[in-house]
């Protein structure tokens, strides 16, 4: 590779804040701290755009499904990293995070990529097929994982016991597993739209592939980490503020899932709204699907409670969402009003948190 492209900022930002994060300075004052969160925006971006060169490489829908599996890697490592740390005071940080990050795919990523793509084609249109193999998958695990815990007997509370927690671990991973057959090997004609214009993608060297690999870890690994360190600072914020624990959730979610947000939203600029939704509802699947494994497993392991249940408000607000995207994505094709709505509903979820 030549020198100039090596000093691109997807390059210089995943280097800095290694050196950043290593040299102690993180948590040492607020300019420090916002220095910390730029390097860590830059970082998130960067780990978009080598993502991006692999997928390129391995082409479509593999190509989506590294993107939210990296994603999904970070997230487990944030939820699972704070959730030891803070002990009987993290109980319910894995639900908080998993619903905002459901919350914020379904209305936020998914709206802003439809209205965008509405407002600059007018109409954009996708395989139904896709859209309704992605929903049936997300729907039942939604209600496998946080739904349904409230209305068990063997523990009281939201939570599953250890047997409950183990079935339904199992179960998401069977729904996800055979979903990736269907997506990569069964039907993989669902999740591509044919290109009229195949000649005009860019196909990265072997080399430059390799090197965006290695340095989309080293950004998905510098990510977690320095987000873990910005934590106290994130809960500190949000109890001067006066508002829920909650939004910690909502805080994590929003960051670990900037690298999907931006890259959907970039295909939907560029009138490739299969694959914003390949990479909005494949990330909501992983999401869901592999990380209520993973921390089911841990809690397992250290004895720690896990709060999965759902309040009426939220459960009335997530059920709300799916019905919403169902019917946006029920006819092939959009426009901006299915966008603006659910952009509504994300409002209307941020202000309940702030405001419950």
């Amino acid at each position: 590779m030549k020198l100039k492209e090596l000093l691109h900022y997807t390059y210089i930002f995943p280097v800095l804040a290694v050196g950043y994060y290593f040299s102690g300075l993180m948590g040492s004052g607020v300019v420090y701290d916002i220095i910390a969160g730029i390097l860590l925006i830059g970082s998130v971006l960067s780990a978009v755009h080598h993502a991006e060169m692999v997928a390129h490489k391995v082409g479509e829908p593999f190509g989506t499904i590294i993107l939210a599996l990296c994603i999904t890697i970070i997230e487990v490592a944030l939820i699972i990293s704070l959730m030891v740390a803070g002990g009987d005071q993290a109980i319910t940080l894995a639900r908080d995070t998993v619903f905002a990050a459901v919350m914020l795919i379904l209305n936020g990523i998914l709206g802003i990529c439809i209205l965008v793509g509405g407002v600059k084609y007018h109409e954009q249109f996708f395989a139904r097929t896709s859209a309704t193999t992605y929903l049936v998958s997300i729907v039942s695990i939604l209600v496998l994982t946080l739904v349904l815990p409230n209305f068990t007997s063997s523990v009281n509370g939201p939570f599953y016991n250890e047997a409950q927690l183990i079935f339904i671990s199992i179960a998401c991973l069977a729904i996800y597993g055979v979903f990736l057959m269907v997506q990569t090997v069964r039907h993989r004609s669902y999740f591509v739209i044919p290109d009229e214009h195949p000649e005009e993608h860019y196909v990265p060297s072997l080399t430059k592939t390799l090197i965006s690999f290695v340095f989309l870890v080293i950004c998905l690994a510098i990510v977690v980490l320095m987000a873990k360190g910005l934590s106290a600072t994130i809960e500190s914020m949000v109890r001067s503020l006066g508002a829920p624990k909650s939004l910690v959730g909502v805080i994590i979610a929003a960051v670990v899932l900037l690298p999907e947000g931006v890259a959907a939203i970039r295909a939907a600029r560029s009138n490739q709204i299969q694959s914003s939704l390949n990479l909005a509802l494949g990330s909501a699947l992983a999401s869901i699907g592999l990380t209520i494994p993973a921390v089911s497993a841990v809690c397992i392991t250290y004895d720690i409670p896990l709060v999965l249940g759902l309040d009426k408000k939220d459960i009335i607000l997530l059920s709300l969402s799916v019905f919403i995207v169902m019917l946006s994505l029920s006819r092939g094709k959009t426009n901006i009003l299915y966008g603006t709505v659910l952009l509504v509903n994300l409002a209307a979820y941020i202000f309940t948190v702030i405001v419950p």
